[in-house]
């Protein structure tokens, strides 16, 4: 968390035991719709340092895997491991873990920032599709999806494909979200899953 002695939710975190500012996000994107309910099977894509891990178990209180490029330190009744949201070797690593029944999956990712808007604009959204893709292969019917999302040129285009996707979709900026970021959040209920057609 970037220290600043303005930043009310990130010295709410430090003096509530959260790992980053951003648990608040999760708390008030649950508080509008509803996404994680008691028992449900969470995955959180690109989970460091861990705050919405914390969130997300508190809430559930049943099965939560968190999967990052770095590793996440322990959290009590988490499981998590590194791998690329990217490989389908990772999609299938998830899986085994939740024996493809999966209710919620999470994704706070954000690239590394180069200070270029266009190109960084574009890696989030790259990295919204990755994850857009491994909620369509884990998520069970029914199932409810929340990523973040630069806004941009391609944002709407990704919106669309999320669209598809769910039965229910909004966009929502949580009160923690800073005021100069062009952060949103994307939140897809009741997925919708293609029948099998016969071979």
């Amino acid at each position: 968390m970037a220290k600043n002695p303005k930043d009310y939710y990130y010295w709410r975190a430090k003096k509530e035991g959260y790992r980053s500012r951003a648990a608040y996000k999760l708390q008030q994107l649950n508080e509008r719709h509803n996404i994680i309910k008691r028992a449900d099977t969470v995955v959180d894509l690109g989970a460091s340092p861990g705050g919405w891990l914390q969130v997300a178990a508190k809430l559930s209180g049943s099965v939560v895997i968190g999967v990052d490029l770095l590793d996440i330190q322990p959290i009590p009744g988490v499981i998590s491991f590194r791998g690329d949201i990217r490989q389908q070797r990772t999609i299938e690593k998830l899986k085994l873990f939740t024996n493809d029944c999966v209710d919620v999956v999470l994704c706070d990712a954000s690239p590394n920032l180069s200070g270029n808007w266009n190109y960084d604009h574009a890696r989030s959204i790259d990295l919204c599709d990755s994850a857009l893709e491994c909620a369509k292969q884990i998520l069970k019917p029914g199932g409810n999806f929340v990523v973040k999302a630069f806004q941009g040129d391609m944002f709407l285009r990704f919106l669309n494909k999320v669209r598809k996707t769910f039965g229910m979709v909004k966009v929502y900026s949580p009160r923690a979200s800073r005021n100069e970021s062009a952060e949103v959040y994307i939140v897809g209920k009741n997925i919708i899953h293609e029948p099998d057609l016969p071979s």
